[in-house]
């Protein structure tokens, strides 16, 4: 098939991956040879990939996508992962102290622990550049604790609802997930609440929101209990303008109790799909592009999910679960 006719036939996942395939050909170009992306203009690269050479390596690039590339070893189980600079922070489950891992990002190596004190059952961990930092969440006491990563002094804040996962705004501040209450709150780094966002009554069991360049929210929502379980974009207002997924199942339009996820500069999304073992890639338009990680590639549950869009490296949490709780964990790198 020619290349012209390829847009004219290819059908919207087609054209995701495609859009997906671009946005990637541009980070690789800037990273590993230091060309300026403000003089590859988006008509050039499209004209590049048309050829129909292109695009006989564009399905070959995208069958490397996934590819593991490290393992860190099974321990506690992993609660959250995350990055900053050279380093990168793994948040171990039943642990007293030294819950956070530091590993250096390129060779990891594991370099020192650190303590959060009085930290409960821990859900997750998220880095703040900005404000050198990085949150917890912390769910027998329904609280935060702002960890700085400097000298590891450590602050929190009451949130006030049962609460999952979080995330750094634009602005610098922290998004939490509420799913009781399916309610999304908006914290400053020093615990200041700042904005309540309260979400319509068929999104159930929010568990972790991402703010967008563009100030939509991305929410995926569904637990076990519920009947709908997807990903959807909310104005500020709480509005929903696009959604993904539907009654839970297998399927490539379908979720079991999305759980947590990452976005990139585009607004692709990396969404861990927990039941069915796997985790899904979204396009900005919340079209499904393709299955990520597959359940041959997990020895137990992805649970969590970090992308260092820089290093083009997806981080995902593998925990082994027994009699209902997580046992042991691993961190996985894969490249994307």
């Amino acid at each position: 098939m020619h290349s012209s006719e390829y847009f004219t036939t290819a059908s919207d996942n087609d054209r995701a991956l495609l859009r997906w395939f671009l946005c990637r050909f541009c980070v690789i170009l800037k990273r590993n040879y230091a060309i300026s992306l403000t003089r590859l203009t988006s008509v050039v690269l499209l004209q590049l990939l048309l050829y129909d050479c292109c695009l006989a390596c564009l399905w070959c690039v995208c069958d490397a996508v996934g590819r593991v590339i490290q393992t860190l070893p099974f321990r506690q189980p992993v609660l959250g992962v995350t990055s900053l600079d050279n380093h990168l922070y793994v948040l171990r489950g039943s642990k007293s102290s030294q819950q956070i891992e530091v590993y250096d990002i390129d060779s990891y190596r594991l370099l020192r622990c650190l303590t959060v004190p009085d930290l409960g059952v821990a859900a997750d961990i998220v880095a703040c550049k900005h404000h050198r930092c990085g949150y917890i969440s912390d769910r027998s006491h329904d609280s935060i604790h702002r960890v700085a990563l400097s000298d590891a002094t450590v602050t929190h804040w009451p949130v006030n609802d049962k609460f999952l996962f979080l995330s750094v705004t634009y602005t610098h501040n922290v998004l939490v997930s509420c799913p009781v209450v399916r309610k999304i709150k908006e914290f400053s780094t020093d615990g200041q609440l700042l904005h309540v966002l309260t979400l319509p009554q068929d999104v159930m069991s929010p568990s972790h929101t991402i703010q967008l360049s563009s100030g939509l929210f991305m929410v995926c929502h569904g637990d076990r209990r519920d009947q709908f379980h997807g990903v959807c974009l909310t104005d500020s207002d709480g509005d929903v303008v696009k959604s993904y997924g539907g009654p839970k199942g297998s399927g490539s339009q379908q979720m079991n109790v999305p759980l947590h996820m990452a976005v990139d500069r585009n607004g692709f999304a990396f969404v861990v799909d927990v039941n069915n073992c796997r985790v899904l890639l979204l396009s900005p338009q919340l079209t499904y592009v393709r299955e990520v990680l597959l359940h041959k590639q997990c020895q137990s549950w992805p649970v969590r999910v970090h992308l260092d869009s820089d290093r083009g490296r997806l981080y995902v949490a593998d925990n082994e679960s027994k009699d209902g709780r997580y046992t042991t964990g691993r961190v996985v790198v894969f490249s994307v």
